[in-house]
């Protein structure tokens, strides 16, 4: 069978034979405990007790059923599936205010969705800044059964990338919502799996620092994890990135990487010394154990994007032949992380990153085009993002609810604007600083196909532009390209309409543009944000819904808040 015909039938299976899988119950409580992820102990947001939370595993057509029970004493909470595009369960989309209302403490909700994709995934809180907190953990999807990967691996490891502050998310939200603005500065660790090691150099014999949290001893929380290989056997790592703000750079000493997958679609492969990996992205990578058996290697993640005072994070690569407990640390020193504002190496490999052959195709047309350009404003004195130049401040009413049951009163009406001014100038800070917030909503006709033009610009001082990544809920999208500049007339010619890939997180670079394509086909309302927690904490993201009147009754436990409460108190006394 050839490759193209191969990847059709999967899509194929994807679209009807998704009744046919298994029904896998989780119960998750989210609560606090403590903890010390990086040696130091802090209070870290908890699943079952456990942090990072629990792996989810699940075939293609299964069905998975998580009853969360909210322990958190004075917070909500909901959990967002990430990459889960929630066909037909625009409720379980697990966004508050959008898909929901957040979980009561005391509470239990109950997700209900099937996966329809084979992938790496993960899921995250999505109220307030839980992410930032600890509230996370991974979601894998396998093909079903007698369907089969279009590469071969031995074995496989899972990783999850995460910063890590010693303030609380709770100090951090406070801070970004005064006067004066207090950002929440650098992380202190960089995690994974949640283990890192604060102020610990380890580019060494990391058994002589001086540092007693860093003299491990065996078993603690904080030490690094020992991935074991089996010498010239090939492992698929799968990494995800669920950090609050930082870019990373993800390497492995002395070996290749072979990219296969992004946010859960096949990727043409290609070679690689490092990846780079951004907030809200996944990948899954091939090594071949083909170097010196006798020796260790470090895996290395470093931050790039900012300038770093965060040490790395690292985990060990370890040759089972190599069984010596006193040579378990490499004694040759861990990858170097590239230049923090190596802009050029990060748009090297993102534009290394096309669809597998039989992907399919992006439409060559599209019928309606937003251009959103995100600025660092003031509103009211307070410092917010925005979107031309609307700040996103969620209703107390979940916009499916409103829409739905069409609830006056429950958000801004005026839809807001789809282009900005064109002589904003993107390359200095903005002459207004004012903006205001709102909570409109871009509507879309159920199957139109809608391009996305993301342009970057200057923050509200000095001159700075930062990285972006931004996420899509509900749908991948194709990414047809990134530009310099400002977008401008005759930059499709730039666009890949032959193989782009599909993602769900896509990025928009420094004083640049990304353009995005994709069918609004899944009735909903979807959140479009900044993965970057503080920046989304400060309004920049929007909101789409498409076909919502097609929408099927929503569970009344999941919008028992503001105007949609009344709907459901009528229900039950109608």
């Amino acid at each position: 069978m050839s490759l193209k015909v191969w990847v059709w039938c999967i899509w194929v299976n994807y679209l009807f034979g998704l009744s046919l899988g298994a029904v896998r119950y989780y119960k998750f409580d989210v609560e606090y405990i403590f903890h010390k992820p990086d040696c130091v102990e802090h209070l870290v947001m908890a699943i079952n007790g456990q942090f990072p939370g629990p792996t989810i595993r699940a075939q293609v057509g299964d069905t998975l059923h998580i009853a969360l029970t909210n322990n958190l004493f004075t917070q909500g909470t909901v959990i967002h599936w990430h990459g889960i595009r929630q066909y037909g369960t625009p409720w379980a989309d697990g966004t508050a205010s959008i898909s929901q209302c957040a979980i009561t403490p005391g509470e239990t909700f109950h997700y209900r969705f099937t996966v329809d994709r084979a992938g790496t995934y993960f899921y995250h809180g999505h109220y307030g800044m839980q992410r930032t907190a600890g509230l996370y953990g991974s979601l894998i999807v396998d093909l079903a059964e007698g369907q089969k990967e279009p590469f071969h691996y031995d074995g496989e490891f899972n990783l999850l990338l995460s910063d890590w502050w010693h303030k609380s998310s709770h100090e951090q939200e406070v801070g970004l919502s005064s006067i004066p603005f207090r950002w929440v500065n650098d992380p202190q660790s960089l995690l994974i799996n949640g283990r890192g090691q604060h102020n610990c150099s380890m580019a060494g014999h990391l058994i002589n620092t001086t540092l007693p949290q860093c003299k491990f001893k065996g078993g603690e929380e904080c030490e690094p994890q020992i991935l074991q290989v089996d010498p010239n056997k090939t492992y698929r790592i799968r990494i995800s990135s669920t950090t609050s703000l930082v870019c990373l750079n993800f390497a492995i000493a002395n070996h290749k990487m072979v990219v296969v997958e992004a946010d859960g679609n096949y990727v043409e492969p290609f070679t690689t010394d490092d990846i780079y990996i951004h907030s809200g992205e996944s990948y899954s990578v091939l090594i071949t154990a083909n170097q010196y058996s006798n020796k260790n290697y470090w895996i290395s993640v470093g931050v790039t994007g900012r300038e770093p005072t965060t040490p790395q994070a690292l985990t060990i690569l370890n040759y089972k032949t190599t069984v010596s407990s006193d040579t378990i640390f490499p004694t040759s020193p861990p990858p170097n992380t590239p230049q923090f504002d190596g802009y050029n190496a990060t748009k090297a490999f993102t534009h290394k990153i096309i669809a597998l052959k039989g992907t399919p195709k992006p439409p060559q047309q599209y019928d309606r085009r937003l251009h959103l350009l995100n600025t660092d404003n003031l509103v009211d004195g307070y410092e917010r993002y925005a979107i031309n130049n609307i700040s996103l401040a969620l209703p107390t009413t979940p916009y499916l609810a409103a829409i739905k049951y069409k609830i006056g009163g429950a958000f801004d009406q005026n839809p807001p604007p789809e282009n900005f001014s064109a002589d904003y100038d993107i390359f200095n800070p903005p002459v207004n600083h004012n903006s205001k917030t709102g909570n409109g909503v871009y509507m879309f006709e159920l199957n139109h196909v809608v391009d996305v033009i993301l342009q970057n610009s200057n923050e509200l001082h000095g001159k700075v532009s930062e990285i972006h990544p931004w996420h899509l809920h509900g749908h991948d999208f194709w990414v047809l390209g990134h530009g310099e500049g400002k977008f401008k007339e005759g930059d499709e010619r730039k666009f890949n309409l032959e193989n782009p890939p599909l993602r769900n997180t896509a990025l928009i670079f420094p004083y640049g543009w990304t353009a995005l394509r994709f069918r609004a086909d899944n009735p909903g309302v979807w959140a479009f944000h900044c993965h970057i927690e503080p920046h989304l904490h400060m309004g920049m993201a929007v909101v789409f819904a498409e076909g919502v009147q097609d929408v099927e009754d929503i569970p009344a436990d999941s919008i028992q808040c503001g105007l949609a409460k009344k709907i459901v108190m009528n229900n039950k006394h109608g």
